[in-house]
């Protein structure tokens, strides 16, 4: 998949698909299922580093599983976390963004919204792709007790719906909704003119997202309501990625018991 293709899924109504990847294996595998994107997402310093959160997740740790990542796509489009801490101002973000695309990203995905607004223009005047995230954000979360339902009541739900139009506006390319009620994700995908991927944000956004490892059923712990595990009822993890794909395509995942 090519950046400039997204929007053509949104405007022909067809979901886009994605997953985490962190190594050459798995995302091969991925590649191969026909996965339209993969996100090396700072999920790895949970699910392969095994710390609580994505808050120590460095640059070099992104670098390196990027660079391994890029290597295994050859139709995916790919991209990477930029981790905590290293968008803290213009030229930091501006620096490690160029070392993440010359690592093989196509796109640098930054959470929040107009606390970055100087940052993200000045990423997109460089050229430089930029994939939006909303909702919950993981880098502002020390522990589990952190994860709960974002944009429940009107004045967060506002709040939401602002800086997805704010993103929209400065240039971004696509923006991911994590556990955010489904009409409100449904009301900002159609207030929006860029794709919506979500993850805990029910099936009205343009594409969905899933931990690699969750969805094979690989993950420890307790699992949030959104998460299928798609291994159960396949063979082998190839036939389970690409009953994913088919399960997003034709809309079927996630379904109401799985959304907010």
């Amino acid at each position: 998949m090519k950046h400039s293709e997204l929007n053509i899924y949104k405007d022909n109504d067809q979901k886009i698909t994605c997953l985490t990847a962190y190594d050459y294996s798995m995302a091969k595998l991925i590649d191969r299922a026909g996965v339209d994107i993969i996100l090396i997402g700072d999920s790895l310093g949970m699910v392969i580093q095994g710390a609580k959160n994505t808050r120590s997740v460095s640059m070099s740790d992104m670098l390196y599983h990027t660079k391994i990542v890029a290597k295994a796509c050859e139709q995916s489009l790919v991209i990477a976390d930029m981790p905590f801490h290293s968008y803290d101002d213009v030229q930091t973000a501006l620096f490690n963004a160029k070392e993440l695309i010359k690592n093989g990203a196509s796109i640098v995905k930054i959470e929040g919204g107009i606390e970055n607004t100087e940052v993200i223009k000045a990423l997109v005047s460089n050229n430089i792709n930029v994939c939006g995230h909303l909702g919950l954000q993981p880098q502002l979360i020390v522990d589990s007790s952190g994860y709960i339902v974002q944009g429940q009541d009107e004045e967060s739900a506002q709040s939401i719906i602002d800086n997805a139009k704010l993103l929209d506006s400065l240039g971004v390319s696509i923006l991911v909704l994590e556990c955010v009620p489904s009409k409100l994700a449904e009301s900002i995908t159609n207030k929006v003119k860029i794709p919506t991927i979500g993850i805990g944000a029910g099936k009205d956004c343009d594409g969905q997202i899933l931990v690699s490892y969750d969805m094979l059923g690989i993950s420890h712990g307790k699992q949030p309501r959104f998460v299928r595990n798609f291994l159960n009822s396949e063979s082998s993890i190839s036939s389970a990625i690409k009953a994913y794909v088919s399960e997003v395509r034709k809309g079927s995942f996630p379904n109401k018991s799985e959304s907010y």
